[in-house]
């Protein structure tokens, strides 16, 4: 057989890191779904079968998620919650049922009722919320195997290190790979929010997708290269190709094993400034990680993951086992809990009354606005996070703060609930510091009345940069305009951090340009105290940090503040870079 071609593809980086391995394919084989009629006697049959389909695929996915919580934890098991709601949703059990009665044959009935579900998902603007269409899918497909009694290719099969392929994999397939010979895995389907990617991330496991027909173009047994850095996948790589990335392998090996030299050393500038460097996290199970990459502290939970792949609201006991559970395992360093940072649209499945659909979620009701509107949902919270404060170092954070005013009614309602507990007698720490995030253009021109107010500020680019801007970072016709080097973002940075300075109160970065290397030594030069990254990218950043002087990034601040050139602020930042940066 002649060589095959070598094909460049370009898909979604869902879990970083560098692989080389051969194909194995998860092909979706086609499932035959012929209409049938069917008679009144033969429907209750029908239904009986339909009904034994759903128990199989109910016992299946439990045995899966005991599998997750073994491996991952239980905040990870909980992905698989989705899959089970889905299962008893009524459009899956009561409307194929009616369809059924209407003389159809449980498998086409299904098929009928699915497809009229995923288009309506199809609908939606939410990347998150659009993504779970995939869930459906592959809930629908379980179903169907047990109904035709078809088995799927599984890992198990596999007897060589391999590079999965396939157009979609579910959580199941994603756990079963550690106990497997899989070095990455690349999909057709699927982007960063998606759950097989979360549970890749959580294994280490390198992963690209989105790649829309990658098991239309590889073959069983093809050479593949998988960059989940770059969101980049090579199928039939050159000779040279593949002594690239074995080249880059070893060279980011070197690298992981000289940043773990830094994990207990601080991270401080030549002339003994000292910054501190925290870590982001979603979930309690990520603490592990936080540590062991020498973070210094949490500077940035997100709690959105207890609202999601439920039918409830969660309780005061589960967020206060939460953020106890995360506060005690990071003593002696502290941990920063971000309220609730949700638009109305992702709890409106709740039944939160005066929930709309709207035009601009980004714009809409979301964060401490929602809170403010349903101070019930935020008081369960504060509760929670106060309760905790007593046996961990816990700080408050609002999100989406766009002036003094929300700040002020946000800790109302603290202080109304810091009454509540003392007249129950329960214990906090009365001198919880609360911080406000500036994501807001108007709440950065407004730092200084803010900062007199807080203890402590945040600064998350992501929102700041995009909201300035007016660019919509994820719109590929505008991307490229997303530039946290624009002067008016360095300006407002610079307004921000004077502020807190002037205000006596220190000032962190929870944003993307945090964890980027190439502006490091631009925010220490700014006056940044704290960085707060991904726990892979605490090491990175204490690298820079130890090897600038404050004194130089001073100086650098202060060309680039002139410059009114892009070209010329990155040639600037690039004379002082030093080996480990890529501008």
């Amino acid at each position: 057989m002649p060589d095959r071609k070598t094909l460049i593809l370009q898909g979604i980086a869902a879990s970083p890191g560098i692989v080389i391995g051969k194909a194995f394919l998860m092909e979706d084989e086609e499932l035959c779904l012929v209409q049938k009629e069917i008679s009144k006697e033969d429907a209750k049959k029908e239904v009986i079968r339909f009904r034994e389909a759903i128990s199989k695929t109910r016992a299946e996915m439990i045995a899966t998620q005991e599998k997750i919580y073994k491996t991952l934890g239980k905040e990870y098991a909980r992905l698989s919650d989705a899959y089970l709601l889905i299962l008893e949703d009524p459009l899956i059990t009561r409307d194929v049922i009616k369809k059924i009665a209407e003389g159809v044959n449980a498998e086409y009935a299904l098929f009928r009722i699915l497809e009229k579900v995923i288009h309506s998902f199809e609908m939606i603007d939410d990347e998150y919320f659009r993504e779970r269409k995939h869930d459906i899918q592959d809930v629908g497909k379980k179903i169907l195997r047990h109904l035709l009694g078809k088995e799927r290719r599984v890992l198990a099969d596999i007897t060589s290190e391999s590079v999965i392929v396939a157009h979609n994999l579910t959580p199941a397939d994603t756990i079963s790979m550690r106990e497997n010979l899989v070095k990455g895995f690349t999909t057709d389907i699927g982007g960063r929010t998606s759950h097989t990617a979360i549970v890749a991330q959580g294994l280490e496991i390198p992963a690209v997708v989105g790649l829309r027909n990658i098991t239309g173009q590889a073959r069983e047994g093809d050479v593949i290269i998988v960059d989940g850095n770059q969101g980049i996948v090579i199928v039939n790589p050159t000779a040279e190709m593949l002594e690239n990335y074995r080249r880059e392998q070893e060279i980011q090996l070197a690298q992981i094993r000289e940043l773990e030299k830094l994990r207990d050393l601080p991270a401080q500038t030549t002339d003994s400034h000292r910054v501190t460097i925290a870590a982001n996290i979603d979930n309690p199970e990520e603490v592990k990680s936080v540590l062991s990459h020498g973070a210094e502290g949490i500077g940035l939970y997100r709690t959105e993951f207890l609202y999601f792949n439920r039918s409830t609201l969660p309780t005061e006991d589960e967020h206060y086992e939460n953020y106890r559970r995360v506060a005690q395992k990071m003593l002696p360093y502290s941990v920063i809990i971000r309220t609730i940072d949700l638009g109305g649209d992702k709890l409106s499945h709740l039944g939160l009354e005066g929930i709309t659909v709207e035009n601009n979620p980004f714009l809409g009701l979301r964060a401490i606005r929602l809170c403010l509107k349903y101070p019930s949902i935020f008081k369960t919270q504060l509760r929670g996070i106060l309760r905790a404060s007593a046996e961990g170092r816990i700080r408050l954070m609002y999100p989406m703060i766009s002036g003094i005013y929300e700040l002020r009614a946000a800790n109302k309602i603290l202080e109304e609930t810091k009454d509540e507990l003392r007249r129950e007698g329960k214990k906090f720490d009365e001198n919880i510091e609360v911080g406000a995030m500036i994501e807001v253009p108007s709440a950065a021109l407004t730092a200084d009345l803010i900062a007199r107010e807080a203890d402590f500020l945040s600064i998350g680019t992501n929102d700041l940069i995009q909201y300035t801007l007016a660019v919509d970072r994820v719109n590929e016709n505008v991307a490229s305009l997303y530039e946290p080097l624009h002067l008016a973002i360095l300006r407002l940075l610079k307004t921000v951090v004077d502020a807190s300075h002037n205000a006596g109160k220190w000032v962190g970065m929870c944003g993307e340009m945090a964890a980027d290397t190439n502006f490091t030594m631009v925010l220490v030069g700014i006056g940044l105290n704290e960085f707060s990254v991904s726990p892979a990218q605490v090491p990175k950043i204490k690298k820079i940090i130890r090897n600038i002087s404050l004194l130089e990034a001073k100086a650098l601040v202060t060309e680039i503040l002139n410059s009114t050139e892009r070209e010329v602020i990155i040639q600037k930042i690039k004379r002082r870079e030093f080996k480990g940066t890529n501008i």
